[in-house]
């Protein structure tokens, strides 16, 4: 190094992903940044040194924008020891959770330190927190007071969330919500299914196609296109408004591009993502009872599948995050007989993806021709883009030392048993995915059961120390 001083670590990669281009480079950490980027061969003095070999590549870490982690409260679904671990094996070196479903849900500054308290000893990787925006604390400076403490937006629910304690807001509310947000400029983040949508399609009974709790098709058309497409029209309502940021959660129907492209073109500022399984998945495929696959809003058909990666292609879908919502096997599998199938009106709906998030886009970004630092760009830079976190997202002089290494075309045959969140159920179970992970370091730092905790995130511009 230029100062003779001895740094923490080096890596050096024949490919190394160095702020959005492929180059040989040997990447050189100083207290947990990237202090330099040298040629392969450079003479540095490093306490840990590292050559990759050929079939691996340096990338920034994998910025997962959307986690459930729910503890406190629900531990026994998934806990930040767990979850944190689980990121780590995916490459995934920055999480932030989201505000259920935890008991207390991040609704309130206390409910905060809740959370902070249960992270900091036990995350191997960083943490940052949502909060939430519920009737109960609009109007009452509790969205203030969050986002003083270093949220990084608010997280609404458009219809029930599935868990009592955060319920949803009306369209009445949704505005109010965005005005008051509007004033600090603070991020509303939606999930966008329209109650009266939902209840429409409840009632309609005009179909002869096979119904019953088991069906997937049945599930698919409870819950049915117009519903998100509906919701998102009240969202675009409301920026217009206000004036406001709104981010559109886990889109799953293609119907809504039209609508979100006009919106776009109209300078409103409203940013979108979609999640693997929405491209990973189709309908065609998931079998009756098979209720891994759930999630609100479902996994719909192999066409719409194919927009939704069109979307992303052409800069409509902006970011991909996993939606990591898991539960225990008893509630994914609930109304089964024999604890593998369930009943798709009573099961918990959410899929357990954090550890393979980045390999299944990867595996079907390669499957269509699509570079390998496209998806790092939806994953990684979208992804810290969204939330604020310049120093994420990217390997550059004075960037956060969140590195991995990769080897792109190593497959892997996916075994739930050997992943590491808490409960062993997952969709990907037994899928044929591209990409292993063999190590990821966080602030420079091997990210493992021996690592020291990683840090707890504010808001850069909350003016509170992290």
């Amino acid at each position: 190094m230029a100062d003779g001083t001895r740094a923490d670590l080096v890596v050096r990669a024949r490919r190394a992903l160095v702020d959005g281009g492929w180059r040989e480079a040997s990447v050189v950490v100083r207290d947990g940044r990237v202090v330099s980027i040298g040629d392969l061969g450079d003479d540095v003095s490093a306490t840990v040194d590292v050559t990759l070999p050929d079939d691996q590549v340096l990338l920034p870490g994998v910025v997962d924008s959307h986690v459930h982690v729910n503890e406190p409260g629900r531990t026994e679904w998934e806990g930040f020891a767990t979850a944190t671990r689980a990121a780590a094996a995916g490459g995934v070196t920055t999480i932030v959770d989201m505000p259920l479903n935890s008991i207390p849900p991040t609704t309130t500054v206390d409910a905060l330190e809740q959370k902070r308290s249960a992270a900091g000893p036990q995350s191997v990787v960083d943490v940052g927190f949502w909060g939430g925006a519920i009737p109960a604390n609009l109007g009452t400076g509790d969205l203030r007071a969050l986002h003083e403490a270093g949220v990084f937006g608010f997280k609404a629910f458009l219809s029930p969330s599935g868990v009592d304690e955060f319920p949803h807001l009306t369209t009445a509310q949704l505005h109010e919500a965005m005005a008051e947000l509007a004033e600090f400029d603070g991020l509303l983040i939606v999930h966008a299914e329209d109650p009266d949508g939902l209840d429409a399609a409840a009632g309609d009974a005009s179909s002869g196609a096979p119904t019953g709790g088991a069906a997937y098709d049945a599930f698919v058309r409870s819950r049915p296109d117009v519903v998100e497409r509906t919701a998102i029209e009240h969202v675009v309502d409301a920026l217009r408004a206000t004036g406001g940021r709104a981010h559109v959660l886990h889109l799953s129907s293609a119907t809504a591009l039209d609508t979100i492209r006009a919106a776009k073109a109209e300078g409103l500022r409203l940013t979108v993502e979609t999640c693997p399984h929405y491209l990973t998945f189709d309908a065609e495929h998931i079998g009756d009872g098979a209720t891994q696959f759930k999630c609100c809003p479902p996994i719909r058909g192999e066409a719409n599948r194919e927009l939704l990666w069109q979307a992303l292609v052409d800069g409509t879908i902006d970011v991909v995050a996993s939606d990591h919502s898991p539960s225990t096997r008893e509630l994914k599998f609930a109304g089964g007989a024999d604890g593998a199938h369930g009943d798709f009106d009573v099961a918990w709906g959410g899929i357990s993806g954090l550890e393979l998030s980045f390999r299944a886009v990867w595996t079907g970004a390669r499957q269509r021709g699509i570079a390998l630092e496209t998806v790092v760009g939806w994953m990684s830079r979208g992804t810290a883009a969204l939330v604020g976190l310049p120093a994420k997202g990217r390997i550059a002089v004075g960037a956060d030392a969140d590195l991995v290494a990769f080897a792109p075309e190593t497959p892997v045959t996916i075994d739930v048993d050997d992943l590491s969140h808490r409960n062993p159920v997952t969709a990907y179970d037994d899928a044929r995915l591209f990409g292993e992970v063999a190590a990821t370091w966080v602030g420079g730092r091997l990210a493992g059961p021996s690592a020291p905790p990683a840090r707890l995130l504010v808001r850069p511009d909350a003016g509170v120390a992290s």
